[in-house]
């Protein structure tokens, strides 16, 4: 089946790497048998330096979350990358590529086999598997029944970190009462709890509380917290500071409380700071602030590619900030940062802007590494979930990563793009056939891409997802691993929770354990 000739003309427009006779361009060098050896023995070499492992105790630990970061979306994120830079995009490494460990997290909840953000949220922070839709709570809590909190609370390594004497932050893209960052500090049967403004009489009356009260009085002096949720924290109706003219914005609040001033009047002595929008962030001295609270948006923060950059910080200015704060601890610090963004473009069906998000969320990747060192600091890079995405169609090399397959489809005779969704919003039938994407912009932010099945909100999906680790103790993750295993793993690594009695000063002693091991073998050896 030949392309038409509109067809073609898209193909050759949008794909710089693509000759229009159809055939692939890819630099010059990579015909060169020699420039694939060279490369592969370098990578040899890398890999031989980490048989010296790296035993120093972690003082630091960040954790680092890509919300629906599935494989699929971290290999287009990879493209997107180098596509943004001039380059085919394959050949791209993210800097979470860069990390030497990587290790596979199976993500379903106790009752789910497909998880959500909210269950899982409580296993990669507290360490136990949980009911979908649940924070904080082990799995005998069941979601929205109030009176089956009490008693199945699970702390967080936030928790644990905080209690050792570190400093510890949390910095998302979503809300911060959102699924994500709440396992870190609250107890909740229900994610959607936000304020007691969505929470049933019954709960309130059970003595339940909603989660942005939590964020203030869980964990006492929290000592970074950045994102979104304005709204929840003032009372009900209040204007916004930023849009005050919309309503929906409005302060959501039935108890009267303003819980960002009261933060104010708790940290006016203590040398605290609110900020709300960039400018306010960007003029602080980091030396000079011992607890900061940004709230940069009533709701969610922009997706990166509409964020307004004079008014609204990156993922990875607020990365900055939070690290230049937090590493002035002498005992050092615990830090969650949140993608929360990649999660709700693909639930949209919006590619573009899911993917720009997680570059970004590569991008503070990046910053941390340069503000830390790999020799005191275990960083990990995961995701709570996988989504139904997914991109193929046998595109050329260098194909846009938004871009059409090669050829048309040889059933309905239509074109259709690398990107596809098995569910959601972007299902599409125009005269009784799919539609003709050669006829709209699907380079567009806002383009949905088609899927197979009509939803108005795709699902998540259900394969394992990748862990990426580096630091000290990296080694331990490796193979497949249940998802609430990683916290056991920063926690030993850090000498803090439960995990101290391996731990001696700068090291961890897991040397002993090697040496036994030998002399078992040899022992064996000499037996046999």
């Amino acid at each position: 089946m030949k392309l038409k000739v509109q067809e073609l003309l898209i193909i050759c427009c949008c794909c710089p790497f693509v000759a229009c006779v159809g055939q692939a361009k890819f630099p010059e060098q990579e015909k060169d048998p020699n420039f694939w050896r060279s490369w592969a023995q370098r990578t040899l070499q890398n890999a031989l330096t980490l048989q010296q492992l790296n035993l120093n105790r972690a003082k630091n630990l960040i954790l680092f979350l890509g919300d629906g970061m599935g494989i699929p979306t971290v290999t287009a994120a990879r493209i997107l990358k180098g596509q943004l830079s001039g380059q085919p995009g394959e050949e791209t490494q993210l800097e979470m590529d860069k990390f030497p460990y990587v290790a596979l997290s199976k993500t379903y909840n106790t009752n789910a086999q497909v998880a959500d953000s909210a269950g899982t949220a409580t296993a990669y922070l507290c360490g136990v598997k949980a009911n979908e839709g649940t924070v904080g709570v082990s799995a005998a809590a069941v979601r929205s029944q109030c009176n089956t909190t009490q008693g199945n609370e699970v702390t967080s390594i936030l928790k644990w970190a905080k209690d050792a004497g570190k400093s510890v932050g949390i910095v998302t893209t979503t809300r911060v009462n959102h699924a994500t960052p709440s396992a870190a500090y609250a107890h909740c049967v229900d994610r959607d709890w936000y304020s007691d403004n969505e929470m049933p009489a019954e709960a309130l009356q059970g003595g339940c509380k909603d989660i942005a009260r939590q964020l203030f009085e869980n964990i006492p002096n929290i000592d970074v917290i950045m994102g979104g949720g304005r709204k929840y924290m003032y009372p009900k109706n209040t204007p916004d500071v930023e849009y005050p003219d919309i309503g929906k914005y409005n302060g959501t609040r039935n108890d009267g409380r303003n819980l960002v001033q009261e933060w104010v009047d708790k940290m006016k002595d203590k040398r605290g700071h609110y900020v709300w929008n960039k400018s306010q962030l960007l003029s602080l001295n980091p030396s000079s602030v011992n607890y900061l609270l940004g709230l940069f948006e009533p709701a969610d923060l922009m997706y990166d590619l509409e964020r307004n950059a004079d008014n609204e910080p990156s993922l990875t200015e607020m990365v900055d900030m939070a690290i230049k704060i937090l590493r002035r601890n002498p005992n050092g610090f615990y830090l969650l940062v949140e993608g929360g963004r990649i999660d709700h473009g693909h639930h949209e069906g919006k590619a573009k802007l899911s993917l720009y998000d997680a570059v970004e969320m590569d991008r503070s990747i990046g910053r941390a590494g340069l503000l830390t060192s790999v020799f005191d600091t275990m960083t990990i890079v995961t995701a709570d979930h996988s989504h139904v995405f997914n991109f193929g169609g046998y595109t050329h090399r260098g194909n846009s990563i938004f871009g059409l397959a090669p050829e048309v489809s040889d059933v309905d005779q239509k074109p259709y793009t690398a990107i596809a969704y098995g569910n959601g919003p972007g299902y599409k039938v125009v005269n009784g056939e799919r539609e003709n994407v050669s006829t709209v912009n699907y380079e567009e932010a806002n383009y949905k891409a088609q899927s197979a099945v009509p939803l108005n909100y795709e699902t998540h999906g259900g394969e394992d997802v990748a862990v990426f680790a580096k630091g000290p103790l990296a080694h331990l993750l490796h193979g497949v691993h249940e998802q609430n295993y990683i916290p056991h793993v920063m926690a030993y690594a850090a000498c803090i929770g439960s995990n101290t009695a391996h731990c001696s000063s700068g090291t961890v002693a897991v040397r002993p354990v090697f040496s036994s091991i030998i002399t078992m073998l040899v022992v064996t050896r000499l037996l046999c």
